[in-house]
């Protein structure tokens, strides 16, 4: 799934309609490779993002808003002078490449119109958002490319700008018959390959599914096809370019079981056997797919050293688990000693001097059993000798007993904060988790001495149970302790993954008697916030509130309990409601 030439036709389609003739008001660069611009339009106001992340590039209109940065980076203040209050005079793009042209009239110091281009070129890793004069210049970019980086091609300012053409295809829009046999059907590969092999902005999906309305084997070898095939191929093909010139867009995304498989800008009949859900603007279908994937992807690169610090407290606390463990085992054979010693206050006397060892009756299992002696000592200094070996093993265990909990305990609250790194929606969580591995001797804390400053605390996740009652879900461990001891009172329900890291969910009961289906629904929300998410099933510990408790000292998060209930619960939320 990805943002290939025909989609973005689809997103140039809409941006012209919607945005083309509006003004741009505001612009905010809320991420170092992201922008929103708002643009007011027919009596409207309308937020415009544009992403040139490596992993996720992407552009639509958004219905949600994010904050700015206190301080305003310096590619976001050159964009305000040129472009805030400009007419969006048209939204364009070159072929089926994958790039978008946002053509601005503006005015500048000395009051005369000048003409600029915001080139947003999504393209995966080489993603970027560059500010083009009316002289074809590079003023500026989100990301500057130095011959350094790359040998194709400059973005530097001053640069004249060019669309590399590295791969020689052809644009799908603009092509012959005869152009697009040879093209296509002179390759000795897969008709498939052929096809995205030598045309711009056609993705595998889309030459996959120009092979299936032809009713051609994808995978036959182009060079091979009967001229019939062939004929037939590009008309297909010349249909489906006929719809995007159009503009006769069906944005859908299709379901593979409760899971998003594709989604297209025109109809994917190969899918014919999947769920088919429809959009009425490109931008609602890309928000509504890549948005939690878009949350996901920036927490995820904000949190990378706090994982690599999770990790790698991990792997030291079970390397030291394993080598206490192995101490453990040793220490097993202190009860042989210590039968030794007392075989030789037993039966010693009987020892004539120098013997090398004693055989006797061991009276605890009434087994034969022989023990070495050293024979230049005495019975009774061999059996001191044993005693003493006993005594020393069993300090050894006592003392590694109260190591290995420790150590257990360590690797249990790194797996609760792994799983925390999982669940985190934003910089607060992240904020919370960062103060944890502090508290906790795990990361060293680098601010200023002294006092710390009192950060605002990030909040549960917020749910309605089908019935109406308030589920509450901590994110991390300081949450799952605020959830359990102060948003809950002793007659609601709490819920757990059974021995596994994961969140505390409570359900406000106030007063009323719960019913099964919410009871469900909270084992739901217990199971997908739990390293077992991706399990068919999870069994979930749920016990009433005031069943719990916190020992001295211990972690936050961590609770006792020893009555509760189990239920076996599907980790699936898609149908519950977040507030």
């Amino acid at each position: 799934m990805a943002l290939d030439g025909i989609t973005i036709s689809n997103i140039r389609s809409e941006l012209e309609h919607t945005l083309a003739g509006g003004h741009i008001s505001k612009i905010i660069q809320p991420e170092p490779d992201e922008l929103i611009f708002t643009i007011k339009n027919n009596a409207k106001t309308y937020r415009l993002l544009l992403s040139a992340s490596a992993s996720l590039p992407l552009v639509y209109i958004t219905s949600s808003g994010k904050q700015a940065p206190m301080n305003a980076p310096n590619y976001c203040m050159l964009l305000r002078k040129h472009l805030a209050g400009g007419l969006l005079e048209s939204v364009t793009q070159p072929g089926l490449e994958r790039v978008l042209s946002l053509n601005v009239r503006h005015r500048d110091e000395l009051g005369d119109l000048r003409s600029w281009r915001l080139v947003i070129e999504l393209m995966g890793k080489h993603s970027n958002i560059i500010l083009i004069s009316d002289q074809n210049k590079i003023v500026d970019s989100i990301k500057r490319v130095s011959f350094n980086v790359s040998s194709v091609r400059e973005v530097l300012p001053g640069r004249d700008y060019f669309i590399p053409e590295t791969q020689n295809k052809k644009d799908p829009l603009d092509i012959s018959e005869e152009d697009f046999s040879r093209v296509v059907f002179s390759k000795d590969a897969p008709v498939m390959k052929a096809v995205y092999g030598g045309l711009r902005g056609i993705s595998p999906v889309m030459a996959e599914e120009i092979c299936y309305r032809a009713g051609i084997d994808s995978d036959a070898s182009a060079s091979e096809l009967q001229d019939a095939e062939r004929v037939h191929l590009y008309h297909t093909f010349s249909r489906m370019m006929d719809d995007v010139k159009n503009e006769k867009f069906e944005p859908a995304i299709y379901y593979k079981g409760k899971d998003p498989f594709e989604y297209a800008s025109v109809p994917l009949t190969q899918y014919g056997n999947l769920r088919k859900e429809g959009f009425d603007t490109i931008s609602s279908l890309l928000e509504q797919y890549y948005a939690e994937k878009e949350l996901r992807t920036r927490i995820r690169q904000r949190s990378i050293d706090l994982r690599k610090v999770v990790q790698t407290s991990l792997e030291r606390s079970g390397r030291t688990l394993q080598l206490q463990e192995k101490q453990m085992h040793d220490t097993e054979k202190r009860e042989k000693y210590r039968i030794y010693g007392e075989l030789l206050n037993t039966y010693g006397y009987s020892l004539t001097p120098g013997a090398k060892e004693l055989k006797a009756v061991n009276y605890y299992n009434n087994e034969p059993t022989t023990v070495p002696l050293d024979p230049t000592m005495t019975a009774a200094q061999n059996a001191k000798k044993y005693f003493d070996r006993y005594n020393k093993l069993k300090r050894t265990a006592e003392a590694l007993e109260q190591r290995i909990k420790g150590t257990e305990a360590d690797v249990e609250h790194l797996e609760s904060i792994a799983t925390s790194l999982e669940i985190a929606r934003d910089e607060k969580d992240l904020q919370e988790i960062r103060q944890e591995l502090e508290d906790y001797g795990y990361l060293r804390h680098h601010g200023p001495s002294g006092r710390k400053k009192k950060q605002e605390a990030a909040q549960p996740l917020h749910y309605l149970s089908s019935d109406g009652f308030d589920m509450y879900v901590g994110k991390n461990n300081f949450q799952n302790e605020m959830v359990t001891f102060k948003i809950a009172s002793g007659s609601d329900w709490w819920f757990h993954a059974n021995d596994i890291p994961g969140s505390h969910v409570i359900v406000k009961t106030n007063g009323k008697e719960l019913p099964d289906r919410t009871f469900e629904e909270a084992g739901r929300l217990a199971a997908y916030y739990s390293k077992a998410k991706n399990a068919p099933k999870v069994e979930i510990d749920y016990t009433l509130r005031k069943n719990l408790h916190k020992p001295n000292g211990a972690r936050p998060g961590f609770v006792l309990y020893h009555t509760n209930y189990s239920l076996m619960a599907e980790p699936d939320i898609s149908d519950l409601r977040e507030v």
